[in-house]
């Protein structure tokens, strides 16, 4: 009622100062004889005790420290405002004046959970009045007490969905209210009123979720919620900037919240939420065994150490149990949980270790790019010079395509790690990575071949013909029916080829598109590995007579010249694959494997261009007659 009843009473005051507050007790009786009493305090200013003066004639002459509550609100509104008086300053008013459309859609639910008005469209008008008021610009005066009033009418409507059942014409208003609500500035209360307001918001808005009865495969999104559907098995969703990867044997409804994580109580110290919060929660009541894996957007893989959490709606904190970090072995986290939690996210700790590896990573895969064009460039200036013999010819033709193939996978993973792409163009940057790194690998399986054979068969000279038809079968198609199959299975089973990275990615345990690519490389680096100890005995073996210095400068020149063409530098990668990010030794490994492959180019160029003293003397000739040549026309000029 906006009537109030106005009472009047007079009392004495004693000018004694005293640490007893002054107070009246009123007791008010109805016409059945029942009581109730109430304590007033009257506040009382001695004199050289500090207080507010009288302001704007709302606010009296006030006592420091007391707080001032008005019953009055302006016109639409329902409440009190109050304000404090502190070290002899009036402190901002804070206002607990509801709009008057609000309270009646709170009185609505009320009535609603009590079972009194429990129709499908007493619901309807419920988030439909909700949305109407969440959308109202209006003054700023009680804005967080609409907020509070709305959160409180989403609780409401949550513990009633627990007993009636909502159906899902309610999801629209219901999803643009919750967003509209985090449009709103949470401003004008302390920390632990927002903590506390928060952590009922999610609370309420994971529970309608998953009590809403939902049919189809239904989908709605807005600036601040996503709501997405998995119908069962290998399921990959995109909700805002995060790729959520779901195996399960049941419907799942996932819902995606932003600006919120920075309003929940931080437990974890220096760290920082992440922008994204994932709700998962079974479409039905049974248990259901469940894998969550969680892929977060560039900028987040870009950011700082990571930590993989979910929220403790119980104890209302961060909690890491039963999540945790995976790690590709390109260095790559995700998010991997075995269990269904309220709420998933990834936290962000202090550390600049991720960004300096990155910003080395872009550094060498720059010069590695500069450098293959110069390698590629001297072999074309001196080809006809240095390919004399078959042997010559094959293994001046491998380290070409080798060069080729290295320098289009580099330049393709450059492009699409510095650019925000769509998913088509993503995912044709996947297909040609995968196809490029996979040909770079199966041109250094050639290279090894040659090598072996030129040191066990000495007397068997490759053969031109037969080199171009075994070589071009390993080097072009069969990397070519790899990516193929990977890809149109992974199209055929609905399972996803590439990730936000524009990169293949991992399911489950030997399962996903990434294997297509581990595994052979695997193999090709364990065979190349073979070569190299092949090499090694038989230098052993012929240097018998040799000094152990002279030998053992073999070997490192041996090591040198053929890690890189061989792609041992991948080595460091597959161990990082294997390693806990708190392993003492994995930041070290991290900043081997991207130093060894970012700069590989470059040693490719050191070690198969300038290392060789037939290619060195040719480029040199070149370089002469291309001074002399610069000389006469400068002379004729």
């Amino acid at each position: 009622m906006e009537d109030s009843l106005q009472v009047g009473y007079k009392m004495a005051i004693s000018c004694q100062k005293s640490r007893e507050a002054h107070f009246v007790t009123v007791t008010f009786k109805n016409i059945k004889e029942q009581e109730k009493r109430a304590r007033l305090d009257i506040p009382v200013i001695y004199e050289s005790e500090l207080f507010c003066k009288e302001d704007e004639d709302l606010w009296p002459k006030t006592p420091d420290g007391d707080t001032v509550i008005k019953h009055t609100c302006p016109d639409g509104r329902l409440g009190y405002q109050s304000r404090t008086c502190q070290n002899n300053t009036w402190q901002p008013v804070f206002s607990s004046c509801v709009s008057k459309h609000l309270l009646a859609t709170l009185e609505a639910a009320q009535l609603f959970i009590k079972g009194l008005v429990s129709s499908q469209e007493a619901a309807v008008d419920i988030f439909e009045g909700l949305r109407n008021s969440s959308m109202a610009d209006g003054d700023s005066i009680g804005k967080m007490a609409d907020l509070m009033a709305s959160i409180h009418i989403l609780d409401v409507m949550a513990d009633a969905s627990e007993s009636i059942v909502l159906q899902e014409n309610v999801l629209p208003d219901f999803i643009n209210a919750a967003s509209n609500l985090l449009e709103q500035t949470w401003d004008g209360v302390n920390d632990s009123i927002i903590h506390n307001l928060s952590s009922r918001y999610l609370r309420s808005v994971e529970g309608l979720v998953k009590n809403i009865r939902i049919n189809g495969n239904k989908e709605l999104s807005t600036h601040n919620l996503e709501l997405k559907l998995c119908p069962g098995g290998n399921c990959r969703l995109t909700l805002f900037d995060c790729t959520i990867h779901l195996t399960t044997l049941s419907w799942v409804k996932t819902v995606a919240v932003k600006n919120l994580t920075d309003k929940l109580q931080n437990n974890i110290p220096n760290t920082t939420p992440s922008p994204v919060l994932i709700s998962a929660t079974l479409k039905n009541t049974e248990e259901s065994p469940v894998t969550v894996r969680l892929d977060f957007s560039k900028k987040q893989h870009r950011s700082p150490e990571l930590l993989c959490v979910f929220w403790n709606t119980v104890e209302r904190r961060w909690s890491e149990e039963g999540c945790v970090v995976k790690r590709d072995f390109d260095g790559h986290r995700s998010c991997l949980c075995d269990h269904l939690t309220p709420f998933s996210s990834l936290m962000v700790v202090s550390d600049t270790s991720t960004e300096s590896l990155d910003v080395l990573t872009t550094v060498g895969l720059s010069v590695s790019v500069c450098a293959l064009l110069v390698f590629l460039l001297s072999e074309f200036a001196v080809w006809s010079a240095v390919v004399t013999t078959n042997l010559s010819h094959v293994r001046h033709t491998v380290m070409v395509n080798i060069a080729l193939f290295l320098l289009l996978a580099h330049s393709t993973f450059l492009a699409s790690s510095s650019l925000e792409l769509p998913d088509e163009w993503c995912r044709i940057m996947a297909v040609c990575k995968h196809l490029f790194f996979l040909a770079t690998f199966a041109w250094m399986l050639c290279l090894s071949v040659v090598l072996v054979h030129q040191l066990l068969l000495v007397f068997r000279p490759l053969r031109k013909r037969l080199f171009h038809v075994l070589f071009g079968i390993v080097g072009y198609v069969c990397p070519a029916i790899i990516v193929g199959c990977s890809y149109c299975y992974c199209k055929y089973t609905d399972e996803p080829y590439f990730d936000h990275r524009c990169w293949l990615v991992s399911t489950a345990p030997f399962q996903g598109s990434l294997y297509a690519f581990l595994f052979p490389v695997s193999a090709i680096t364990l065979t190349n590995l073979f070569c190299v100890v092949v090499v090694i005995v038989t230098l052993l073996k012929s240097q018998v007579s040799e000094g152990s210095k002279e030998t053992a400068k073999s070997i490192l020149r041996v090591l040198v010249l053929l890690t890189p063409v061989f792609g041992l530098t991948w080595l460091p990668g597959f161990l990082l694959h294997t390693m806990d990010a708190d392993d003492r030794l994995f930041l070290l490994t991290a900043y081997s494997f991207t130093i060894l492959n970012s700069f590989q180019g470059l040693s490719i160029l050191l070690t198969g261009c300038f290392a060789d003293q037939k290619v060195r003397e040719e480029l040199w000739k070149v370089f002469k007659k291309d001074k002399k040549r610069a000389a006469k026309l400068q002379q004729q000029t």
